[in-house]
Protein backbone atom coordinates (compact mmCIF):
# COMPACT_ATOMS: atom_id res chain seq x y z
CA UNK A 1 0.00 0.00 0.00
CA UNK A 2 1.43 3.46 -1.21
CA UNK A 3 0.04 4.75 2.39
CA UNK A 4 2.17 2.18 3.98
CA UNK A 5 4.99 2.61 1.76
CA UNK A 6 4.77 6.47 2.17
CA UNK A 7 4.94 6.30 6.42
CA UNK A 8 7.63 3.67 6.64
CA UNK A 9 9.74 5.95 4.67
CA UNK A 10 9.14 8.65 7.51
CA UNK A 11 9.04 6.30 10.36
CA UNK A 12 12.61 4.80 8.35
CA UNK A 13 14.09 8.94 8.60
CA UNK A 14 12.99 9.49 12.08
CA UNK A 15 14.82 6.45 13.34
CA UNK A 16 18.05 7.36 11.58
CA UNK A 17 18.04 10.91 12.63
CA UNK A 18 17.45 10.39 15.93
CA UNK A 19 20.13 8.14 16.27
CA UNK A 20 22.48 10.05 15.08
CA UNK A 21 20.76 12.74 17.33
CA UNK A 22 20.25 15.05 13.82
CA UNK A 23 16.73 15.55 15.08
CA UNK A 24 16.49 18.07 17.56
CA UNK A 25 16.27 16.72 21.31
CA UNK A 26 14.21 13.64 20.06
CA UNK A 27 15.89 10.34 21.95
CA UNK A 28 15.03 7.17 20.70
CA UNK A 29 12.88 6.66 23.79
CA UNK A 30 9.89 8.76 22.33
CA UNK A 31 7.29 7.33 21.75
CA UNK A 32 5.13 8.65 18.83
CA UNK A 33 2.21 7.98 16.87
CA UNK A 34 2.51 8.46 13.02
CA UNK A 35 -0.18 8.49 9.70
CA UNK A 36 -0.46 8.58 6.80
CA UNK A 37 -3.37 10.74 4.74
CA UNK A 38 -4.81 11.73 1.33
CA UNK A 39 -4.48 15.65 1.19
CA UNK A 40 -8.07 17.46 0.58
CA UNK A 41 -6.17 19.83 -1.78
CA UNK A 42 -4.42 17.42 -4.25
CA UNK A 43 -1.86 20.62 -5.15
CA UNK A 44 -0.03 19.77 -1.98
CA UNK A 45 0.23 16.18 -3.17
CA UNK A 46 -1.22 13.04 -3.31
CA UNK A 47 0.06 11.38 0.17
CA UNK A 48 1.08 13.38 3.15
CA UNK A 49 2.05 12.80 6.92
CA UNK A 50 1.66 15.01 9.47
CA UNK A 51 5.13 15.30 12.06
CA UNK A 52 3.47 18.13 13.88
CA UNK A 53 3.10 16.00 17.00
CA UNK A 54 7.40 15.34 17.07
CA UNK A 55 7.71 18.74 18.13
CA UNK A 56 7.19 17.87 21.34
CA UNK A 57 10.28 15.76 21.44
CA UNK A 58 12.24 17.63 19.00
CA UNK A 59 11.81 21.13 20.54
CA UNK A 60 11.38 22.32 17.02
CA UNK A 61 8.80 24.17 14.98
CA UNK A 62 6.63 21.85 13.18
CA UNK A 63 7.82 22.87 9.56
CA UNK A 64 11.53 22.97 10.48
CA UNK A 65 11.01 18.85 12.06
CA UNK A 66 9.06 18.47 8.63
CA UNK A 67 12.38 19.82 6.94
CA UNK A 68 14.75 18.14 8.70
CA UNK A 69 12.69 14.72 7.93
CA UNK A 70 11.96 14.81 4.57
CA UNK A 71 16.07 16.10 3.49
CA UNK A 72 16.56 12.53 5.22
CA UNK A 73 13.73 10.34 2.79
CA UNK A 74 15.64 8.95 -0.59
CA UNK A 75 13.24 10.76 -3.42
CA UNK A 76 13.34 7.76 -5.72
CA UNK A 77 9.94 7.63 -7.97
CA UNK A 78 8.23 10.53 -5.91
CA UNK A 79 8.36 14.20 -4.93
CA UNK A 80 8.78 15.80 -1.53
CA UNK A 81 7.12 19.52 -0.42
CA UNK A 82 7.10 20.28 3.27
CA UNK A 83 3.98 22.30 4.11
CA UNK A 84 4.19 23.63 7.86
CA UNK A 85 4.38 19.94 9.85
CA UNK A 86 2.88 18.03 6.78
CA UNK A 87 5.90 15.94 4.24
CA UNK A 88 3.71 15.37 1.13
CA UNK A 89 4.49 12.93 -1.72
CA UNK A 90 3.85 13.56 -5.19
CA UNK A 91 4.08 10.11 -6.81
CA UNK A 92 5.81 9.86 -10.15
CA UNK A 93 4.30 8.56 -13.35
CA UNK A 94 5.94 5.22 -12.63
CA UNK A 95 4.61 4.51 -9.70
CA UNK A 96 1.35 4.99 -11.32
CA UNK A 97 2.07 2.84 -13.91
CA UNK A 98 3.44 -0.08 -11.53
CA UNK A 99 -0.06 0.22 -9.86
CA UNK A 100 -1.96 -0.45 -13.09
CA UNK A 101 0.96 -3.83 -13.98
CA UNK A 102 0.62 -5.20 -10.44
CA UNK A 103 -3.66 -5.46 -10.81
CA UNK A 104 -3.13 -6.81 -14.01
CA UNK A 105 -0.94 -9.42 -12.83
CA UNK A 106 -2.51 -10.75 -9.88
CA UNK A 107 -6.45 -9.77 -10.69
CA UNK A 108 -8.73 -10.16 -8.50
CA UNK A 109 -6.49 -11.47 -5.53
CA UNK A 110 -4.83 -7.38 -5.88
CA UNK A 111 -5.58 -6.42 -2.62
CA UNK A 112 -5.32 -9.97 -0.92
CA UNK A 113 -3.25 -9.03 2.10
CA UNK A 114 -2.75 -10.98 5.22
CA UNK A 115 -3.60 -9.00 8.01
CA UNK A 116 -5.25 -11.36 9.81
CA UNK A 117 -2.19 -14.17 10.27
CA UNK A 118 -4.53 -17.09 10.41
CA UNK A 119 -6.46 -16.04 13.24
CA UNK A 120 -9.23 -18.64 14.15
CA UNK A 121 -12.68 -16.48 14.19
CA UNK A 122 -15.90 -18.24 15.04
CA UNK A 123 -19.01 -15.43 13.42
CA UNK A 124 -21.99 -15.58 14.28
CA UNK A 125 -24.75 -13.89 13.03
CA UNK A 126 -28.35 -14.00 12.29
CA UNK A 127 -29.30 -16.47 15.02
CA UNK A 128 -32.87 -16.33 14.29
CA UNK A 129 -35.52 -18.40 16.23
CA UNK A 130 -36.79 -21.03 13.85
CA UNK A 131 -40.55 -19.37 14.24
CA UNK A 132 -41.47 -18.00 10.71
CA UNK A 133 -39.76 -15.82 8.14
CA UNK A 134 -36.83 -13.26 8.27
CA UNK A 135 -37.62 -9.86 8.90
CA UNK A 136 -36.04 -7.20 6.93
CA UNK A 137 -33.62 -6.66 10.16
CA UNK A 138 -32.57 -10.51 9.87
CA UNK A 139 -32.10 -9.54 6.31
CA UNK A 140 -29.50 -6.62 7.08
CA UNK A 141 -27.27 -9.36 10.13
CA UNK A 142 -27.04 -11.76 6.97
CA UNK A 143 -25.54 -9.36 4.17
CA UNK A 144 -23.52 -7.61 6.86
CA UNK A 145 -22.25 -11.09 8.53
CA UNK A 146 -21.57 -12.88 5.10
CA UNK A 147 -20.02 -9.73 3.55
CA UNK A 148 -17.80 -9.22 6.41
CA UNK A 149 -16.83 -13.15 6.43
CA UNK A 150 -15.79 -12.72 2.50
CA UNK A 151 -13.73 -9.56 3.59
CA UNK A 152 -12.08 -10.97 6.71
CA UNK A 153 -11.14 -14.32 4.65
CA UNK A 154 -9.38 -12.23 2.33
CA UNK A 155 -7.72 -10.77 4.35
CA UNK A 156 -5.56 -13.94 6.04
CA UNK A 157 -8.38 -14.58 8.88
CA UNK A 158 -9.66 -18.51 9.31
CA UNK A 159 -13.37 -17.74 9.68
CA UNK A 160 -15.74 -20.40 10.63
CA UNK A 161 -19.67 -19.08 10.00
CA UNK A 162 -22.29 -20.45 12.32
CA UNK A 163 -25.90 -19.68 12.99
CA UNK A 164 -27.47 -20.45 16.18
CA UNK A 165 -30.72 -21.91 16.20
CA UNK A 166 -32.85 -20.88 18.96
CA UNK A 167 -34.88 -23.96 18.89
CA UNK A 168 -34.94 -24.91 22.76
CA UNK A 169 -37.78 -22.36 24.48
CA UNK A 170 -41.57 -22.22 24.67
CA UNK A 171 -41.19 -20.42 21.69
CA UNK A 172 -41.38 -23.57 19.80
CA UNK A 173 -44.81 -24.96 21.94
CA UNK A 174 -46.04 -21.58 20.37
CA UNK A 175 -45.05 -21.89 16.96
CA UNK A 176 -46.73 -25.58 16.88
CA UNK A 177 -49.66 -24.55 18.61
CA UNK A 178 -50.26 -21.96 15.97
CA UNK A 179 -49.48 -24.45 13.43
CA UNK A 180 -51.97 -26.69 14.88
CA UNK A 181 -54.92 -24.42 14.71
CA UNK A 182 -53.80 -23.34 11.12
CA UNK A 183 -54.29 -27.08 10.16
CA UNK A 184 -57.85 -27.28 11.74
CA UNK A 185 -58.63 -24.61 10.14
CA UNK A 186 -57.96 -26.30 6.55
CA UNK A 187 -59.75 -29.19 8.07
CA UNK A 188 -62.82 -27.15 8.43
CA UNK A 189 -62.59 -26.94 12.19
CA UNK A 190 -64.15 -23.66 12.94
CA UNK A 191 -61.45 -22.45 15.28
CA UNK A 192 -59.41 -19.12 15.56
CA UNK A 193 -56.29 -17.36 17.50
CA UNK A 194 -57.68 -15.97 20.91
CA UNK A 195 -59.23 -12.73 20.82
CA UNK A 196 -57.82 -11.21 23.83
CA UNK A 197 -54.19 -9.76 22.99
CA UNK A 198 -52.35 -11.32 25.94
CA UNK A 199 -53.38 -14.64 25.26
CA UNK A 200 -52.83 -14.24 21.55
CA UNK A 201 -48.84 -13.07 22.44
CA UNK A 202 -48.66 -16.68 23.11
CA UNK A 203 -49.77 -17.51 19.17
CA UNK A 204 -48.27 -16.58 15.84
CA UNK A 205 -50.99 -15.14 14.09
CA UNK A 206 -49.44 -13.97 10.88
CA UNK A 207 -50.51 -16.08 7.15
CA UNK A 208 -47.10 -17.53 7.04
CA UNK A 209 -48.04 -20.58 8.43
CA UNK A 210 -50.98 -20.83 5.96
CA UNK A 211 -48.86 -22.68 3.73
CA UNK A 212 -47.29 -24.61 5.82
CA UNK A 213 -50.49 -25.76 7.41
CA UNK A 214 -51.65 -26.97 3.77
CA UNK A 215 -48.40 -28.81 3.09
CA UNK A 216 -48.53 -30.71 6.46
CA UNK A 217 -51.98 -32.03 5.60
CA UNK A 218 -50.63 -33.03 1.80
CA UNK A 219 -47.42 -34.99 3.58
CA UNK A 220 -49.33 -36.38 6.36
CA UNK A 221 -52.59 -37.40 4.96
CA UNK A 222 -53.35 -39.94 7.90
CA UNK A 223 -52.11 -38.30 10.63
CA UNK A 224 -54.12 -35.17 9.32
CA UNK A 225 -56.97 -37.06 9.48
CA UNK A 226 -56.47 -38.03 13.07
CA UNK A 227 -55.61 -34.60 13.95
CA UNK A 228 -59.74 -33.64 12.62
CA UNK A 229 -61.36 -36.83 14.69
CA UNK A 230 -59.63 -36.47 17.81
CA UNK A 231 -60.25 -32.38 17.61
CA UNK A 232 -62.13 -32.15 21.14
CA UNK A 233 -61.55 -28.44 21.81
CA UNK A 234 -58.47 -28.66 23.20
CA UNK A 235 -54.67 -29.52 21.80
CA UNK A 236 -53.87 -33.20 22.18
CA UNK A 237 -50.21 -33.10 23.36
CA UNK A 238 -48.87 -36.41 21.53
CA UNK A 239 -50.43 -33.88 18.02
CA UNK A 240 -49.07 -30.88 19.79
CA UNK A 241 -45.51 -32.49 20.35
CA UNK A 242 -45.22 -33.42 16.35
CA UNK A 243 -46.89 -31.02 14.61
CA UNK A 244 -44.28 -28.09 16.87
CA UNK A 245 -41.30 -30.36 15.42
CA UNK A 246 -42.66 -30.60 11.95
CA UNK A 247 -43.36 -26.34 12.11
CA UNK A 248 -39.81 -26.22 13.88
CA UNK A 249 -37.81 -28.71 11.34
CA UNK A 250 -40.02 -26.66 8.22
CA UNK A 251 -39.41 -23.27 9.29
CA UNK A 252 -36.14 -23.69 9.54
CA UNK A 253 -35.88 -25.56 6.00
CA UNK A 254 -37.23 -22.39 4.50
CA UNK A 255 -35.16 -19.74 6.37
CA UNK A 256 -31.73 -22.32 5.31
CA UNK A 257 -33.67 -21.89 1.69
CA UNK A 258 -33.56 -18.35 2.06
CA UNK A 259 -30.22 -17.35 3.28
CA UNK A 260 -28.58 -19.51 0.45
CA UNK A 261 -30.88 -17.69 -2.24
CA UNK A 262 -29.27 -14.50 -0.29
CA UNK A 263 -26.19 -15.62 -0.77
CA UNK A 264 -25.38 -15.79 2.86
CA UNK A 265 -23.49 -19.17 3.51
CA UNK A 266 -22.63 -20.42 6.79
CA UNK A 267 -20.12 -23.58 7.82
CA UNK A 268 -22.75 -24.65 10.71
CA UNK A 269 -26.44 -24.35 11.86
CA UNK A 270 -25.76 -25.14 15.67
CA UNK A 271 -29.47 -26.19 17.66
CA UNK A 272 -29.65 -25.05 21.36
CA UNK A 273 -31.45 -28.54 21.62
CA UNK A 274 -27.88 -29.84 21.19
CA UNK A 275 -26.48 -28.27 23.64
CA UNK A 276 -29.37 -29.28 26.32
CA UNK A 277 -29.50 -33.05 24.98
CA UNK A 278 -25.71 -33.49 25.10
CA UNK A 279 -25.13 -32.18 28.52
CA UNK A 280 -22.88 -29.50 27.65
CA UNK A 281 -25.37 -26.95 29.67
CA UNK A 282 -25.03 -28.66 33.04
CA UNK A 283 -21.62 -29.84 32.30
CA UNK A 284 -20.82 -25.63 31.96
CA UNK A 285 -22.95 -25.34 35.68
CA UNK A 286 -21.22 -28.13 36.81
CA UNK A 287 -17.66 -26.25 35.67
CA UNK A 288 -18.80 -22.18 37.10
CA UNK A 289 -20.22 -24.21 40.19
CA UNK A 290 -16.41 -25.52 40.59
CA UNK A 291 -15.31 -22.20 40.22
CA UNK A 292 -17.46 -21.05 43.13
CA UNK A 293 -19.22 -18.43 40.78
CA UNK A 294 -22.66 -19.97 41.64
CA UNK A 295 -24.49 -19.09 44.85
CA UNK A 296 -28.19 -20.04 46.38
CA UNK A 297 -31.01 -17.26 46.54
CA UNK A 298 -34.68 -17.32 46.76
CA UNK A 299 -34.70 -20.82 45.36
CA UNK A 300 -32.70 -19.65 43.07
CA UNK A 301 -29.73 -20.14 41.53
CA UNK A 302 -27.48 -17.33 40.42
CA UNK A 303 -24.30 -16.34 38.63
CA UNK A 304 -22.12 -13.69 40.20
CA UNK A 305 -21.40 -11.84 37.24
CA UNK A 306 -21.61 -8.58 39.07
CA UNK A 307 -17.40 -9.48 40.47
CA UNK A 308 -16.20 -9.45 36.71
CA UNK A 309 -17.82 -6.08 35.66
CA UNK A 310 -21.38 -6.65 35.78
CA UNK A 311 -23.95 -4.47 36.96
CA UNK A 312 -25.41 -7.33 39.17
CA UNK A 313 -25.11 -10.82 39.72
CA UNK A 314 -27.69 -13.26 36.93
CA UNK A 315 -30.00 -15.93 37.32
CA UNK A 316 -29.01 -19.19 35.80
CA UNK A 317 -31.32 -21.56 36.90
CA UNK A 318 -34.90 -20.28 38.15
CA UNK A 319 -36.70 -21.35 41.58
CA UNK A 320 -39.24 -23.42 39.55
CA UNK A 321 -35.79 -25.60 37.92
CA UNK A 322 -35.97 -24.13 34.47
CA UNK A 323 -32.91 -22.83 33.34
CA UNK A 324 -32.61 -19.00 32.06
CA UNK A 325 -31.82 -18.03 28.31
CA UNK A 326 -28.49 -16.82 29.09
CA UNK A 327 -27.72 -20.57 30.67
CA UNK A 328 -27.10 -21.84 27.23
CA UNK A 329 -26.12 -18.47 25.71
CA UNK A 330 -22.94 -19.26 28.27
CA UNK A 331 -22.82 -22.83 27.29
CA UNK A 332 -22.39 -21.92 23.67
CA UNK A 333 -20.07 -19.54 24.08
CA UNK A 334 -17.74 -22.16 26.41
CA UNK A 335 -18.30 -24.78 23.82
CA UNK A 336 -16.84 -21.94 20.90
CA UNK A 337 -13.92 -21.89 22.80
CA UNK A 338 -13.14 -25.58 23.64
CA UNK A 339 -13.32 -26.01 19.78
CA UNK A 340 -10.41 -23.77 19.54
CA UNK A 341 -11.58 -20.68 18.34
CA UNK A 342 -9.42 -17.18 19.75
CA UNK A 343 -12.06 -14.44 19.01
CA UNK A 344 -15.68 -15.22 19.24
CA UNK A 345 -17.22 -12.65 16.83
CA UNK A 346 -20.82 -12.00 17.17
CA UNK A 347 -23.18 -9.57 15.27
CA UNK A 348 -26.36 -8.84 17.73
CA UNK A 349 -29.11 -6.28 17.54
CA UNK A 350 -29.10 -3.14 19.46
CA UNK A 351 -30.97 -4.04 22.38
CA UNK A 352 -28.70 -6.67 22.95
CA UNK A 353 -26.33 -3.90 24.76
CA UNK A 354 -27.20 -4.98 28.06
CA UNK A 355 -25.84 -9.07 27.28
CA UNK A 356 -22.54 -7.94 26.43
CA UNK A 357 -21.20 -7.43 30.10
CA UNK A 358 -22.43 -10.57 31.57
CA UNK A 359 -21.20 -12.87 28.29
CA UNK A 360 -17.72 -11.15 28.83
CA UNK A 361 -17.91 -12.02 32.28
CA UNK A 362 -18.29 -15.95 31.41
CA UNK A 363 -16.07 -15.75 29.41
CA UNK A 364 -13.40 -14.87 31.97
CA UNK A 365 -14.70 -17.05 34.70
CA UNK A 366 -14.19 -19.98 32.69
CA UNK A 367 -10.81 -19.02 32.14
CA UNK A 368 -10.24 -17.22 28.56
CA UNK A 369 -9.79 -13.83 27.72
CA UNK A 370 -13.00 -11.56 28.13
CA UNK A 371 -11.58 -9.66 24.84
CA UNK A 372 -12.01 -12.95 22.58
CA UNK A 373 -15.34 -11.94 22.69
CA UNK A 374 -16.40 -9.63 20.30
CA UNK A 375 -19.94 -8.09 19.62
CA UNK A 376 -21.08 -6.06 16.79
CA UNK A 377 -24.20 -3.86 17.60
CA UNK A 378 -26.45 -3.42 15.04
CA UNK A 379 -29.64 -0.95 14.36
CA UNK A 380 -32.53 -2.59 12.11
CA UNK A 381 -33.72 -1.39 8.97
CA UNK A 382 -36.51 1.37 8.33
CA UNK A 383 -38.52 -0.22 4.83
CA UNK A 384 -39.98 3.21 3.18
CA UNK A 385 -42.23 2.39 0.48
CA UNK A 386 -43.70 5.54 -1.25
CA UNK A 387 -42.30 7.57 1.33
CA UNK A 388 -44.20 5.86 4.24
CA UNK A 389 -42.48 3.85 6.66
CA UNK A 390 -43.28 0.12 7.19
CA UNK A 391 -43.61 -1.80 10.30
CA UNK A 392 -42.82 -5.24 10.84
CA UNK A 393 -43.82 -7.88 13.46
CA UNK A 394 -43.45 -11.85 13.01
CA UNK A 395 -46.57 -12.31 14.98
CA UNK A 396 -48.67 -9.94 12.69
CA UNK A 397 -48.82 -9.27 8.68
CA UNK A 398 -45.14 -8.39 8.48
CA UNK A 399 -42.93 -7.33 5.21
CA UNK A 400 -40.43 -10.20 4.43
CA UNK A 401 -36.92 -10.09 3.69
CA UNK A 402 -38.66 -12.60 1.02
CA UNK A 403 -40.95 -9.96 -0.13
CA UNK A 404 -38.17 -7.61 0.15
CA UNK A 405 -36.06 -9.77 -2.35
CA UNK A 406 -38.91 -10.12 -4.42
CA UNK A 407 -39.07 -6.64 -5.22
CA UNK A 408 -36.11 -5.22 -5.40
CA UNK A 409 -33.44 -8.56 -6.02
CA UNK A 410 -30.60 -9.86 -4.18
CA UNK A 411 -28.42 -7.51 -5.61
CA UNK A 412 -29.50 -4.47 -4.56
CA UNK A 413 -30.82 -5.96 -1.09
CA UNK A 414 -27.94 -6.80 -0.25
CA UNK A 415 -25.73 -4.06 -1.27
CA UNK A 416 -28.12 -1.98 0.56
CA UNK A 417 -28.41 -3.53 3.73
CA UNK A 418 -24.43 -3.11 4.01
CA UNK A 419 -23.96 0.67 2.73
CA UNK A 420 -24.16 2.55 6.00
CA UNK A 421 -22.38 1.63 9.35
CA UNK A 422 -23.66 -1.65 11.30
CA UNK A 423 -24.61 0.63 14.45
CA UNK A 424 -26.44 3.69 11.90
CA UNK A 425 -30.23 2.83 11.28
CA UNK A 426 -30.84 2.38 7.40
CA UNK A 427 -34.10 3.89 5.59
CA UNK A 428 -34.26 1.34 2.98
CA UNK A 429 -35.95 3.05 0.03
CA UNK A 430 -37.29 0.61 -2.10
CA UNK A 431 -38.37 2.61 -4.92
CA UNK A 432 -35.13 4.03 -5.28
CA UNK A 433 -33.52 0.47 -4.99
CA UNK A 434 -35.61 -0.76 -7.71
CA UNK A 435 -34.77 2.76 -10.16
CA UNK A 436 -32.16 3.02 -13.15
CA UNK A 437 -30.58 5.71 -12.29
CA UNK A 438 -27.15 6.91 -10.51
CA UNK A 439 -29.11 8.11 -7.41
CA UNK A 440 -29.51 4.05 -7.19
CA UNK A 441 -26.15 3.12 -5.73
CA UNK A 442 -25.88 -0.78 -6.85
CA UNK A 443 -26.79 0.74 -10.38
CA UNK A 444 -23.96 3.39 -10.15
CA UNK A 445 -21.42 0.98 -9.23
CA UNK A 446 -23.24 -1.84 -11.79
CA UNK A 447 -23.45 0.84 -14.58
CA UNK A 448 -19.47 1.55 -13.96
CA UNK A 449 -18.39 -2.07 -14.72
CA UNK A 450 -21.10 -2.95 -17.72
CA UNK A 451 -19.56 0.58 -18.96
CA UNK A 452 -15.66 -0.99 -18.62
CA UNK A 453 -17.14 -4.16 -20.17
CA UNK A 454 -18.25 -2.22 -23.24
CA UNK A 455 -15.44 -0.21 -23.94
CA UNK A 456 -13.50 -3.35 -23.71
CA UNK A 457 -15.52 -5.01 -25.84
CA UNK A 458 -16.05 -2.21 -28.35
CA UNK A 459 -12.11 -2.25 -29.37
CA UNK A 460 -12.40 -5.69 -30.21
CA UNK A 461 -15.30 -5.52 -32.23
CA UNK A 462 -15.48 -6.17 -36.16
CA UNK A 463 -16.74 -2.31 -37.33
CA UNK A 464 -18.38 -2.10 -40.99
CA UNK A 465 -16.33 0.66 -43.23
CA UNK A 466 -19.37 2.13 -45.16
CA UNK A 467 -17.49 3.71 -47.68
CA UNK A 468 -15.62 0.65 -48.87
CA UNK A 469 -18.78 -2.00 -48.09
CA UNK A 470 -16.03 -3.86 -46.26
CA UNK A 471 -15.97 -5.28 -42.57
CA UNK A 472 -12.61 -3.72 -40.35
CA UNK A 473 -11.26 -6.18 -38.72
CA UNK A 474 -11.22 -5.79 -34.76
CA UNK A 475 -8.50 -4.14 -32.52
CA UNK A 476 -6.90 -7.12 -30.25
CA UNK A 477 -4.95 -4.89 -27.71
CA UNK A 478 -2.09 -7.00 -26.01
CA UNK A 479 -2.42 -5.26 -22.99
CA UNK A 480 0.74 -6.97 -21.19
CA UNK A 481 2.73 -4.63 -23.76
CA UNK A 482 1.05 -1.68 -22.99
CA UNK A 483 3.25 1.75 -22.79
CA UNK A 484 1.04 3.49 -20.41
CA UNK A 485 4.14 6.37 -20.63
CA UNK A 486 1.63 7.67 -23.15
CA UNK A 487 -1.26 8.27 -20.84
CA UNK A 488 0.70 10.83 -19.33
CA UNK A 489 2.15 12.94 -22.63
CA UNK A 490 -1.44 13.37 -23.92
CA UNK A 491 -2.73 16.61 -24.59
CA UNK A 492 -5.34 16.96 -22.46
CA UNK A 493 -4.56 17.68 -19.51
CA UNK A 494 -8.16 16.94 -17.96
CA UNK A 495 -7.13 13.78 -18.89
CA UNK A 496 -4.03 13.31 -16.96
CA UNK A 497 -5.31 14.25 -14.06
CA UNK A 498 -8.85 12.28 -14.24
CA UNK A 499 -6.70 8.97 -15.14
CA UNK A 500 -4.00 9.86 -12.34
CA UNK A 501 -7.29 10.04 -9.60
CA UNK A 502 -8.44 6.90 -11.35
CA UNK A 503 -5.43 4.63 -10.56
CA UNK A 504 -4.88 6.38 -7.28
CA UNK A 505 -8.07 5.30 -6.17
CA UNK A 506 -7.53 1.94 -7.57
CA UNK A 507 -4.93 1.08 -5.49
CA UNK A 508 -6.41 2.46 -2.65
CA UNK A 509 -8.25 -0.38 -2.43
CA UNK A 510 -5.41 -2.12 -0.60
CA UNK A 511 -6.15 0.04 2.41
CA UNK A 512 -10.00 -0.17 2.14
CA UNK A 513 -10.10 -3.90 2.75
CA UNK A 514 -7.21 -3.93 5.40
CA UNK A 515 -9.27 -1.09 7.05
CA UNK A 516 -12.50 -3.52 6.80
CA UNK A 517 -11.12 -6.31 7.80
CA UNK A 518 -9.76 -4.84 11.00
CA UNK A 519 -12.14 -2.90 12.30
CA UNK A 520 -14.81 -4.84 11.33
CA UNK A 521 -16.66 -2.45 8.70
CA UNK A 522 -17.87 -4.05 5.23
CA UNK A 523 -19.78 -0.78 4.53
CA UNK A 524 -16.35 0.74 3.85
CA UNK A 525 -16.37 -1.58 0.29
CA UNK A 526 -19.38 -0.20 -0.76
CA UNK A 527 -18.14 3.64 0.07
CA UNK A 528 -14.73 3.02 -1.76
CA UNK A 529 -17.35 1.25 -5.19
CA UNK A 530 -19.40 4.32 -4.99
CA UNK A 531 -16.42 6.35 -5.16
CA UNK A 532 -14.49 4.35 -7.86
CA UNK A 533 -17.30 4.29 -9.95
CA UNK A 534 -17.69 8.38 -9.83
CA UNK A 535 -13.99 8.36 -10.71
CA UNK A 536 -14.46 5.79 -13.46
CA UNK A 537 -17.14 8.24 -15.07
CA UNK A 538 -15.32 11.27 -14.74
CA UNK A 539 -12.10 9.26 -16.53
CA UNK A 540 -14.72 8.14 -19.23
CA UNK A 541 -15.73 11.65 -19.64
CA UNK A 542 -12.42 13.02 -20.47
CA UNK A 543 -10.58 10.63 -21.58
CA UNK A 544 -11.38 8.87 -25.11
CA UNK A 545 -10.28 5.04 -24.56
CA UNK A 546 -10.78 4.27 -28.41
CA UNK A 547 -8.79 6.46 -30.34
CA UNK A 548 -6.69 5.61 -33.84
CA UNK A 549 -3.20 5.72 -31.65
CA UNK A 550 -3.84 1.94 -31.14
CA UNK A 551 -0.57 2.18 -28.64
CA UNK A 552 -2.54 5.01 -26.33
CA UNK A 553 -5.45 2.84 -26.76
CA UNK A 554 -3.88 -0.30 -25.23
CA UNK A 555 -2.78 2.13 -22.29
CA UNK A 556 -5.85 2.79 -21.39
CA UNK A 557 -7.74 -0.32 -21.88
CA UNK A 558 -5.20 -1.21 -19.46
CA UNK A 559 -6.77 1.10 -17.25
CA UNK A 560 -10.13 0.07 -18.18
CA UNK A 561 -9.51 -3.66 -17.75
CA UNK A 562 -8.10 -3.11 -13.86
CA UNK A 563 -10.69 -1.28 -13.07
CA UNK A 564 -13.07 -4.17 -14.16
CA UNK A 565 -10.72 -6.42 -11.85
CA UNK A 566 -11.33 -4.08 -9.05
CA UNK A 567 -15.32 -3.78 -9.23
CA UNK A 568 -15.63 -7.17 -9.58
CA UNK A 569 -13.48 -7.46 -6.68
CA UNK A 570 -15.15 -5.53 -4.34
CA UNK A 571 -18.36 -6.66 -5.39
CA UNK A 572 -17.23 -10.21 -4.74
CA UNK A 573 -16.65 -9.55 -1.65
CA UNK A 574 -20.13 -8.66 -0.80
CA UNK A 575 -21.67 -10.74 -2.74
CA UNK A 576 -23.42 -8.65 -5.86
CA UNK A 577 -23.40 -9.39 -9.28
CA UNK A 578 -20.94 -7.05 -11.95
CA UNK A 579 -23.36 -7.57 -15.32
CA UNK A 580 -21.43 -7.02 -18.41
CA UNK A 581 -24.37 -5.41 -19.94
CA UNK A 582 -27.12 -3.50 -18.83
Amino acid sequence: MLREFFLNEVKTAVSLLVKDKKLGQMSLEDNYNLQSEIPKNSQFGDFAVNVSSLSRYTKLAPAKTAEIIASEINKSGFEINVTAGFINFKISSSMLNKIINEILEKKLDYAKNNVGKGEKVILEYVSANPTGPFHIGHGRWAAMGSALANIMKYSGYDVYQEFYINDAGSQIQKLGKSLYIRILQELGIEIDFPSDEEEAKNFYTGEFLIPVAKEFIEAEKERAKTIKNIWTGDFNEEQLKYISKYARLKMLAKQQALLKNFRTFFDNFFSEITLHESGKVENCIKKLQELGVLYEKDGAIWFASSKYGDEKDRVIKKSDGAYTYLTADIAYHYDKLQRGFTKLLNIWGADHHGYIPRMRAAVEVLGYNPDSLEVLLGQLVNLVINGEEVRMGKRTKMVTLDDLIDEVGVDATRYWMIMKSIDTTLDFDIELAKSKTDDNPVFYVQYAHARACSILRNASADKPDIINNTIQKGFEPDLSKADFNLIWIADDEKSVETTKKLILKLEEYKFVVQSAAKNKTPYLVTKYLQELACDFHKFYTFSKVLVENEKLMCARLSVVKAVILILKSAMNLIAVDTPEKM
